[in-house]
């Protein structure tokens, strides 16, 4: 009897899961089909994610019916696939490197690094067309132009130099329907690292090219130092003199009572409770010059402050209701190419940014209550759908996208641009952190090494040399994560939980606009540093007289009978 051939678990795992897309009729993407839009002209694609012979994975696969003519992945995030001995080389890197606190010139980042113009890193735009075009040969000659775009960034940047970029067209087409019916867009990025989600050529697109308006919303402001957010807005505008930009959070005075605390400690209303919805509409009135009614914004805003003393339960009872609107899909590839501006007597802001920015807690805010549903997972939002803010005030909540720039991918991991539970090595990017913020002042860690050693041999408490690895182990052990089969540390969940806390804000990591370490003097003592105190829900007692919000990493505030830390990145652990 001949010998069987032999079969390994992982082609078994193959098989199974091309019986099961056979099952589901997923037979694959055809040149008309939307899935094909993401082709880079191979057929090496698949959503095979261990394959060897994949260049690109397709993230967050959802079961479809065969019969059903919706695709539910149709909007998944597709980024280009890691190879194998990349990610062991990371690893080994992890497990070996002594973590050496970063010097603070290394947190300051200019955005000509971040996005280079001799790079061309521009976004894929959509093809002119006509209304003589059929569906069919629209989405024909989008799908050959982001073709084309796709293969000049690559023939202009070398493979591993860019960072991980949206390579999903059916995302780009959410971005160009609502850049196409929105009057100003609100660009919306972190405080904590807004360089990084702030393309120029998208910024001189929409002004030179569509003659249109920008707000920059620099979200999470609570999160940062009030001397570095200053000093951000300082730097936006030099470089961008006629950009508006307004400081923005959804949670003030709602910090993390402890670093293992897994929400902000909410109380009831907590959407009306917003800091800077009034500066955003002082700045499209500002654009709109009286072009357009915004009284009624303007009053919502002062009954969501009065709201505020009241009961929240008896106040709700009296919020109109939120018109939503719903966009077939001919209706939105047939828009207006030349939209009219303010329509009808009507505002439309577009909310755009990168994943995890916050878009949809923004639009909440400004709502004023839950409409869009809030993930910290990068691509939760995957269709653009508009609301009702007032009778003269639309907004347009647009799907996260990723362009194309130059950061690194542990940056990019930290900035929550990457999905954590994709990632196949967290352990360096955890090493990124910790040489940036005071991890062990803040988790309390201890060594893992320590158990094995005599006690005469024990370095002194504070001098032992961590590794990455080192503190993947301790946090295990704090947490009690463990394998299911031997019982060892869990590494890589504990990984995976140090860099959501580092996400979410727990673990804070705020880099610094170029100079600011020596002008840091300058901005904790500007006047205007009161202002952001004020908008961040704090106390000028708790920030050390309007300036010492920055001075230390670990700082300690007293708020609601607890004391409350929070971890800022730079100043070393």
């Amino acid at each position: 009897m001949p010998r069987k051939k032999p079969f390994s678990n992982k082609q078994k795992k193959k098989q199974l899961q091309v019986r099961r897309e056979r099952k589901r009729g997923d037979t694959g993407s055809g040149p008309s089909s939307r899935n094909a839009s993401a082709e880079r002209g191979t057929e090496r694609q698949s959503d095979t994610s261990d394959s060897e012979t994949t260049d690109v994975r397709r993230l967050n696969q959802q079961p479809s019916a065969r019969d059903s003519r919706y695709d539910p992945n149709r909007f998944r995030l597709h980024f280009e696939k890691e190879s194998r001995e990349e990610v062991e080389r990371r690893k080994k890197i992890a497990m070996e490197k002594i973590l050496e606190p970063a010097a603070e010139q290394e947190l300051e980042v200019d955005i000509n690094d971040i996005y280079p113009e001799e790079r061309g890193l521009d976004f894929p735009r959509r093809p002119s067309w006509n209304y003589g075009m059929s569906r069919e040969e629209l989405l024909r000659k989008e799908e050959r132009s982001f073709r084309e775009y796709l293969e000049a960034l690559h023939s202009r940047n070398p493979l591993g130099s860019l960072s991980h970029f949206e390579h999903n067209l059916e995302t780009w087409r959410q971005l160009w329907r609502v850049l196409e019916m929105s009057d100003i867009i609100l660009l919306i990025v972190d405080i904590r690292h807004p360089v990084l989600q702030f393309p120029p050529t998208f910024y001189h697109y929409i002004t030179a090219e569509l003659q249109k308006r920008v707000v920059l919303v620099l979200n999470k402001a609570d999160l940062c130092p009030p001397p570095l957010v200053l000093a951000w807005k300082h730097y936006l505008h030099t470089h961008f003199p006629h950009l508006h930009c307004v400081c923005f959070t959804s949670h003030p005075g709602q910090p993390y009572s402890t670093v293992l605390q897994k929400r902000r400690m909410k109380r009831k209303g907590h959407w009306n409770r917003a800091g800077g919805p009034i500066h955003i509409m002082k700045a499209c009135q500002e654009i709109t010059a009286g072009r357009v009614d915004l009284s009624s914004w303007e009053q919502k805003i002062q009954r969501d402050a009065a709201a505020i003393g009241t009961d929240w339960e008896q106040a709700d009872d009296g919020v109109e209701s939120v018109l939503v609107e719903h966009h077939s899909d001919v209706a939105m590839e047939m828009n207006n190419p030349t939209h009219e501006l303010y329509k009808d007597g009507v505002l439309t802001l577009g909310c755009v940014g990168f994943p995890n920015v916050g878009k949809s807690s923004v639009l909440n805010s400004l709502v004023g209550r839950k409409v869009v549903s809030v993930s910290r997972t990068p691509g939760h939002t995957k269709y653009f759908q508009t609301y009702y803010l007032t009778p003269t005030v639309k907004l347009c909540d647009c799907p996260g996208l990723v362009f194309p720039s130059r950061v690194n991918k542990q940056l990019q991991i930290l900035a929550g641009i990457y999905p954590v539970a994709q990632l196949q090595e967290p352990y360096s990017s955890v090493g990124y952190l910790c040489e940036r913020t005071p991890y062990l002042s803040v988790l309390k860690l201890k060594h893992p090494d320590l158990g094995d050693m005599l006690p005469e041999a024990r370095p002194v408490p504070g001098h032992e040399k961590w590794t990455a690895w080192n503190v993947c182990e301790a946090w295990a052990e704090r947490r009690g994560y463990k394998t299911a089969k031997a019982a060892r540390h869990d590494v890589y969940r504990s990984a995976n939980s140090l860099l959501r806390l580092a996400v979410d804000g727990r673990l804070c990591l705020c880099l610094r606009p170029p100079g600011y370490h020596s002008q840091k003097d300058q901005w904790e003592s500007h006047p205007d540093v009161s202002e952001i105190i004020a908008l961040q829900g704090r106390r000028e007692e708790e920030e050390g007289g309007g300036g010492g919000g920055g001075r230390r990493a670990g700082g300690r505030r007293r708020g609601r009978g607890r004391v409350q830390l929070r971890a800022r990145g730079g100043e070393g652990p």
